[in-house]
């Protein structure tokens, strides 16, 4: 699959989740494309690499991952969230969101760009680097023009 064919794919569903939870479509497309390699590596259909917490209650997938502790990057097998479909992922994903109290400074933003460093400074992810990946791959593939939601 190609970044426009994952895009094509799921521009529509991250409008429809901007339209429900407030998070910009372009965040949205940016943290798929970045924690699923474009949709390449999404075990169980989890574009977002969330883990399957004691308060998960749904199936879940293990798979070999990444974590850096202390600056250091060390493999992993860990168990991550699953779902029928992308469209139930990104549901899923602004739930996650919206019921952790971590994440209530992030609702205060109303870009993609703001999202990114909110999400960063909350701890969402263990790569110090992550809020500059996300804007990269945003501003990469022009996907601030997705928070314009159609009539």
């Amino acid at each position: 699959m190609t970044p426009q064919d994952f895009l094509d794919q799921l521009v529509p569903a991250a409008q429809a989740c901007q339209r429900a939870s407030g998070i910009p479509a372009s965040f949205t497309l940016a943290q798929a494309a970045l924690e699923s390699s474009w949709g390449a590596k999404a075990p169980g259909n989890n574009l977002f690499g969330i883990k399957a917490d004691a308060s998960w209650t749904g199936p879940v997938t293990a798979f070999n991952t990444h974590e850096v502790i202390r600056g250091v990057s060390f493999p992993m097998v860990c168990k991550f969230r699953a779902y029928r479909t992308w469209g139930e992922c990104l549901a899923d994903r602004a739930e996650f969101f919206r019921r952790n109290p971590r994440y209530a400074a992030c609702f205060k933003e109303t870009t993609g760009h703001g999202w990114a460093r909110a999400v960063a400074a909350a701890g969402y992810a263990t790569d110090p680097h992550y809020a500059d990946s996300l804007i990269a791959v945003m501003d990469g593939r022009n996907m601030t023009r997705f928070d314009t939601l159609p009539a």
